[in-house]
């Protein structure tokens, strides 16, 4: 569970269902971090509703403070549980991309230098 995690409503009243729906989706992505990044991960959801002439747009918006980076997610549909649903694909992709991006080298380094000790050993009892 994400430590520190914020729901606000704009225009709106953040039901205890809704404030639910929200942690459990949101509020878990944090198996997706790393967990060195688990601890300073600040997380912000604002949930919008906004009533049209004829039709009612509901808006999810994360943001998401990692060490290095912010993402920032916007989704509009005609449901917020749609919405919520919607925005948490996106951060899945997001987080992952994030992942990639900042891999710790010393791991990578450790790696290939074991990739290269394998190679090595295989050639010199070939030859």
């Amino acid at each position: 569970m994400l430590q520190k995690f914020e729901i606000r409503g704009v225009h709106s009243v953040v039901d205890d269902n809704l404030r639910k729906y929200v942690t459990k989706k949101i509020g878990r992505l944090d198996r997706y971090l790393s967990q060195h990044n688990r601890q300073s991960v600040h997380t912000e959801v604002y949930l919008k509703e906004s009533k049209a002439k004829d039709k009612k747009q509901c808006t999810c918006e994360v943001t998401m403070y990692l060490p290095h980076e912010t993402i920032n997610l916007k989704e509009s549909t005609l449901n917020m549980y749609a919405a919520i649903d919607i925005v948490e694909t996106k951060l899945k992709l997001q987080i992952k991309k994030y992942k990639e991006r900042h891999n710790n080298s010393r791991l990578r380094r450790r790696l290939l230098a074991r990739w290269r000790n394998k190679v090595d050993n295989s050639n010199s009892l070939q030859v």
